[in-house]
């Protein structure tokens, strides 16, 4: 009668393993399913095609808009911050609420920056211009503008700096063509978008309206 008692115990002491092993795996799993993945550092997944990035000195007062047109004639600015496919993310201006006040301290922002993206392209002429909407001083004042195509890979399509000469002046960065991702046809011929948000196709700037 020793033999099935032996067994018996043999039997339980299975069944205790199994079941410990079993709930093991289990938080094992669920411990390995809580864990976060790691993050993969410097990588940036762009929701746009187009991002134009307009950017002048630290610090400085002035105002400076961005204005883009797309193939089709929808023209983006700060009192029209999506049209078509384009959104202005980012309409700085100058030093203008660039200050916030954190625990009693006062904090600064001194990036003077505009961004535009473009979450769809259309085949035909992007126009990128920049507007000099608030002038606080007679210097001339460098704006650099970038351009990039984001997909498949980053493509610089323009970058250099065009100079504004005081409110109101207005100049074209760059002018291109897009056939697929054929990237055509790179100018600055004077173009005014300006003139165009006012419904008048006549220029009325001082720069020149040309297709």
């Amino acid at each position: 009668m020793l033999e099935p008692e032996r067994e018996q115990e043999f039997d339980v002491f299975t069944d205790l393993l199994f079941n410990s092993l079993v709930a093991v795996s289990f938080l094992f799993f669920l411990a390995f399913a809580m864990i976060n993945p790691v993050a993969e550092s410097g990588k940036v997944d762009p929701k746009a095609e187009l991002l134009v990035t307009v950017t002048w000195a630290d610090n400085n007062p002035d105002d400076v808009d961005t204005y883009v047109e797309d193939p089709i004639g929808n023209v983006v600015w700060y009192n029209m911050r999506e049209a078509g496919l384009m959104h202005l993310d980012r309409d700085d201006r100058g030093m203008f609420k660039d200050i916030i006040v954190v625990n009693g301290q006062e904090i600064s922002n001194p990036l003077n920056q505009e961004t535009v993206s473009v979450r769809g392209l259309t085949d035909g002429e992007y126009t990128v211009n920049v507007v000099h909407y608030i002038a606080t001083s007679s210097t001339p004042l460098p704006v650099s503008v970038k351009v990039e195509k984001l997909n498949p890979v980053v493509k610089v399509i323009f970058y250099g700096t065009v100079t504004l000469n005081g409110t109101g002046d207005e100049k074209t960065a760059v002018r291109f063509t897009l056939t697929g991702d054929e990237i055509s046809d790179v100018n600055n011929r004077p173009k005014s978008l300006v003139s165009l948000t006012r419904q008048d196709k006549s220029p009325d700037s001082g720069i020149e309206v040309s297709q």
